[in-house]
Parts: C-alpha cells; structure tokens; sequence
C-alpha cells in the first residue's frame, strides 16, 4: 500500500471523525420480551469485542510504521479505533435504554485479544478483519431478526462503516502479503481461511438463536462468511489469454 492510498484511508477516516453519523430522532424503539431474549446475550458479547481500547493494535501500527517510514499509519488506526469505540457506545446506549446488562468478559473476546497479541501488525490486522467479515454478516443477520427500526437503522449505521473498515484491511493485508513469494502467500490464505472458518463456527454456536431468526442454519452461515472472505482477500482470477480461431 503506497502513501498515496494510505492518505486516501487517512482523509477518509479524519472527515468521518467529524462527521459521525447518527440515529435519526423519532425512531420506532419497541423491542418486544422475545426479541429482547433472542438478541440480549449476543448483542452484548458484540458490544464487548466493539470497545476494545486497540492498544495491541496501536502498539503494532507504531513498530511497524516506525520500521517502514509511514508516520500517518499510526494516526489512521488511531481514528480507526475510536470509530470501533463509537459503535460500542451506539450499542451501550442502545441496551442501557432497554436494561439489557452489559458483559465485561467473555471468553471468545479473550481469544481474540490473546491472539492479536502474539505477533505484528499483520497477524493483529488478520485476526481484525476475521472479526469484521463475521461482524457484517452478524449485524445484516441482527437487523433481519428484529422489529425494532432504531436497532435495525442502528445495525445498517454499524455495516455501512464496517464496509469502509474492511476495505481499509484488506487493502493494507493484500499489500503486505504481496511481498512474500507465492507459495507463503497461499500457505497463508489457507491459515486464515481457515481461522476464519473456525471463528465462524464459534459465533454460529453462541449466536443461533439470531442467525436461525435471520434465516439461516450452520451450513449457510459458514458459507456467507467465506463468501466474504473470498470477496475482500482472494486474488482475483488469471484471464485465460483467447486465442483466435484461424
């Protein structure tokens, strides 16, 4: 990724941070006893991964752009951060006002933490986008399984800046990536195919209840979230050269 696209990110991340969005006033805010039983415990294991101060994150973004000579990394994933602290706040708000408890552990957020832990920028940025790919489709899921149009206009707020997060990561791994030789390259795709994949599993057993509301079973929703791995990190295909008919 050259300083040109890192300034994109950056002038993208810096006009959000003064323009947040918001939820429209005068929104319907019903959620019924059954809804409010299908979504608490999920929506508060999500708030809890939201809120996480990034000091891992930051402390790998420093090393890194400190060794490669790109000061506004660290001032990016700093933004980036407090936008993820701000959907935490968006959620928090939105059980507190429907007296659905906050968690303050859980152990999936832990294994996401330790691992990011255990290496630099580009195993942090992996295990990030693993959640956000899941998270996208989670949130699509949440809004599809509840009447309440202020936690569906609040789902579609938190997807829309998911997309621009993504789109960050998966920029910045793909370029990482780039510089090891093929082999690596596909030994890696296939780690984290496969991380992924198991993570998914993981949010299908502690979330049924809402993704069987949203429609979907173990099966279909595995293949969503590898759909969208596929989407953001696998090379495109080679064009097959066509060679006239004489």
């Amino acid at each position: 990724m050259g300083g040109d696209d890192l300034r994109i990110w950056l002038n993208h991340f810096e006009y959000h941070a003064q323009h947040s969005r918001h939820l429209p006033s005068g929104l319907s805010d019903q959620l019924t006893a059954e809804e409010r039983g299908r979504i608490a415990g999920s929506i508060a294991t999500f708030q809890l991964g939201e809120q996480s101060e990034g000091g891992t994150l930051l402390r790998a973004a420093e090393r890194f752009a400190q060794a490669h000579d790109m000061p506004c990394l660290v001032r990016l994933f700093e933004l980036f951060i407090r936008e993820e602290q701000r959907h935490a706040a968006l959620l928090r708000a939105f059980m507190e006002d429907h007296g659905i408890a906050l968690k303050r552990h859980d152990w999936t957020d832990r294994v996401f933490r330790r691992v990011r832990r255990l290496a630099g920028l580009e195993l942090c940025v992996c295990v990030l986008i693993s959640a956000e790919l899941i998270g996208k489709v989670y949130y699509r899921a949440l809004e599809a399984a509840t009447g309440c149009q202020r936690l569906k206009v609040l789902c579609r707020i938190l997807v829309c800046e998911e997309l621009a997060h993504i789109g960050f990561e998966s920029q910045l791994l793909l370029a990482l990536r780039a510089r090891r030789p093929a082999p690596l390259r596909a030994l890696m795709r296939l780690a984290h195919r496969t991380f992924l994949l198991g993570t998914a599993g993981v949010v299908w057993v502690t979330h049924r209840p809402v993704l069987r509301c949203a429609g979907y079973d173990a099966g279909s929703f595995l293949r969503s979230c590898l759909a969208q791995y596929s989407f953001y990190l696998e090379p495109p295909p080679v064009a097959m050269a066509h060679t006239p008919v004489r």
